[in-house]
């Protein structure tokens, strides 16, 4: 079987943009040995095109000009023009070549980034994490990332053939179902998502506040919280008892999940969870119920306990995530034949 294509080599210096439905990220890469120069994010907005926000965010802000870009935006990726899923922007990279002078543009799904990210990890100063669980060495093997935030991505790494491939998707739309009888109590509580409960409906943003509210349901208390950030507030104050126990399901539910991806890639070499919730909630992840749940995968239990969990601490991965494939693209196999674009 042939071995996967080796991605050409990026020309220094190189742009890198981490491009969601509300902030545009910015960071600058002048040669393979420099360190990633990150910028100020801005709002997407605040701009009507990501040309204006490159000009605004990175070139008036230094006089060197990138000859190459990687983007990893917040949308499908198909074709010569590209919908941000939360944004108005539309992404024509040919007009950004333009409009910016750059020569050679590459775009990739954000979670794909994410997943390049933890393949630096241990090696790149810029990313990092703290352990949960047990210390367990990381291998240069298979790779999974999941972050909660606004939605829930989930992004495989496979290692095949001395290459990292990542394997973007949706995994966040997977079924999340209930497994001891409290749950099973609770789930009837729950307010459907186009009528099944998925991941993403239950562990990203909302889905704390849709937990909360069926476990006052349950209870038979009176729901008194209506934001994410006061769920997860009063649950790590200890001040509200339907929020400690809702995030005590929230921390058992995101372990179970992230069990079952380890298992779906075999990724002894690690499971990685990012995005805007987790790291709020670091303390509540390492107090055991998380790893509890990860490793709870009759009859692979014993299998379980030697995949390490890691919490992602990094402030931008995906920029990360880019920078280690700029930097070293014979270690990666990313098929951008339909998503790269050169003058």
């Amino acid at each position: 079987m042939a071995s996967p294509p080796k991605t050409k080599p990026f020309a220094f210096p190189v742009i890198f943009g981490d491009i969601g439905g509300t902030n545009a990220r910015f960071a600058l890469l002048e040669d393979e040995g420099a360190a990633l120069r990150s910028f100020p994010p801005v709002h997407t907005g605040d701009f009507e095109s990501i040309e204006e926000a490159v000009k605004a965010a990175v070139f008036e802000k230094t006089e060197t000009r990138p000859k190459s870009a990687l983007f990893a935006l917040a949308a499908p990726i198909d074709g010569d023009e590209v919908d941000l899923t939360n944004a108005d922007w539309v992404i024509k990279p040919r007009e950004v070549m333009a409009a910016t002078g750059i020569a050679d543009i590459a775009l990739l799904n954000d979670f794909e980034a994410q997943a390049l990210a933890v393949s630096a990890v241990g090696e790149e100063t810029e990313m990092t994490t703290v352990t949960i669980g047990p210390e367990i060495a990381l291998e240069r093997n298979c790779r999974v990332v999941l972050g909660p935030g606004t939605g829930l991505g989930v992004a495989g790494l496979v290692y095949a053939a001395g290459l990292w491939i990542p394997v973007p998707g949706e995994g966040g739309h997977v079924a999340l179902g209930p497994v001891s009888e409290e749950e099973f109590a609770l789930w009837p509580h729950i307010e459907k998502e186009g009528g099944r409960i998925s991941a993403e409906a239950l562990l990203a943003g909302r889905g704390i506040v849709r937990l909360y509210r069926a476990m006052a349901s349950l209870r038979g208390r009176r729901a008194t919280l209506h934001w994410p950030k006061e769920v997860t507030g009063a649950a790590l104050a200890a001040s509200d008892e339907t929020a400690v126990e809702t995030m005590a399901l929230y921390c058992r539910l995101l372990g179970r999940l992230a069990g079952d991806l380890a298992l779906v890639f075999m990724a002894t070499g690690g499971v990685f969870v990012g995005g805007g919730i987790a790291p709020r909630i670091a303390t509540l992840l390492e107090a055991g119920a998380f790893r509890q749940a990860f490793e709870e995968k009759y009859p692979h239990e014993n299998l379980m306990r030697t995949i390490p969990t890691r919490l992602i601490t990094a402030s931008r991965p995906a920029l990360t995530g880019l920078a280690a494939f700029a930097r070293r693209p014979e270690e990666f196999a990313v098929p951008l034949h339909t998503r790269r674009w050169q003058a």
